[in-house]
């Protein structure tokens, strides 16, 4: 076996900004689950409709990316707040199975009617750090820093602090706001946030925003690596943010983020650098795979609730 060093540090950044994709896609996936205890199916494809919004402003009616991606996300959000209300509010939240029935429907009813209107092919989207900084030269379209030796891309660099930005505001709408309180509370305990006056309809109307809003930002931070937009660009990348979420607490927000970026090293380094030097390059994609239904399999096993979750204590 030829273990390369030199091209270690690649991975790791690689897997680092994996990782902070995935982790954005695991806060969607939380903050559903903290609010209903229920994993939310749609979230891939609800982030996918929203990386197809960022392509028709951006790519067919010429909006500046940045721009384009805003007016995704307060779309995103709309659209989870119109879900909520009309399709999951009606029901008793104590009965799982018809909210599960209905995100499931979802998934299908939006990847179907993505595939009619996009169709199947891949649309190119813009790289959101493509072009910064300018000045830095670039090879093969990628702009870079050398560090310990290795190509840190500018891309990179930017997704981490995309994400460092989007977590501060989530912080500050969680902490700061009067709705963010009373999602905190309705996340805590529904029953004691309704005795209290919270009207729960509208903050779980909230989370449901936020998250939509997060996918749709991790949907386009992934497009580029991803080679473009198309109706089945997040199947894999949901398996990521769902390992990652469950290894960091599906009840933790920070811990979604760690579990994220963990799984992203485990899928770059262990499985990728270290894959091929056992298994070649060949079976890859399906290590990868492999590696993340196995970390969500050793979690449900010895520590269901995550590295970073609540414990359930049960009294006798």
């Amino acid at each position: 076996m030829n273990w390369n060093f030199d091209i270690l540090p690649d991975f790791i950044f690689n897997g680092l900004s994996l990782g902070a994709i995935y982790g954005t896609v695991a806060l969607a996936l939380v903050l559903i689950f903290k609010a209903t205890t229920l994993i939310n199916f749609a979230t891939g494809e609800l982030a996918m409709l929203g990386a197809f919004l960022v392509y028709v402003l951006h790519m067919e009616q010429g909006l500046w990316l940045w721009l384009s991606m805003l007016i995704a996300m307060g779309l995103s959000a709309g659209l989870g707040v119109l879900i909520e209300r009309s399709l999951t509010r009606p029901f008793d939240p104590s009965d799982h199975l018809p909210v599960v029935l209905i995100t499931l429907g979802l998934f299908l009813i939006i990847n179907a009617v993505a595939g009619d209107i996009w169709n199947y092919q891949v649309r190119i989207l813009s790289n959101p750090f493509g072009k910064f900084p300018s000045w830095v030269p670039s090879v093969g379209g990628d702009r870079f820093i050398i560090v310990f030796g290795s190509r840190l891309k500018y891309q990179s660099l930017g997704i981490w602090f995309t994400l460092a930005v989007a977590l501060v505001v989530l912080g500050l709408l969680l902490n700061k706001t009067k709705v963010g309180l009373a999602f905190r509370a309705v996340s805590c305990n529904v029953e004691s946030a309704r005795l209290v006056g919270v009207h729960t309809g509208r903050t779980l109307g909230f989370g449901w925003a936020i998250a939509s809003a997060f996918g749709t930002l991790g949907a386009v931070l992934v497009a580029p690596q991803l080679g473009g937009v198309n109706p089945n660009m997040m199947a894999t990348i949901i398996i990521y943010a769902l390992a990652g979420a469950a290894l960091g607490g599906l009840d933790s927000l920070g811990g979604a983020v760690l579990g994220g970026i963990l799984v992203g090293l485990i899928q770059a380094v262990a499985v990728t650098w270290g894959g091929v030097v056992v298994f070649g390059q060949l079976y890859m994609s399906i290590l990868q795979l492999a590696a993340a239904f196995l970390v969500i399999l050793i979690v449900l096993l010895f520590r269901p609730s995550g590295l970073f979750g609540t414990r359930r204590v049960e009294r006798v």
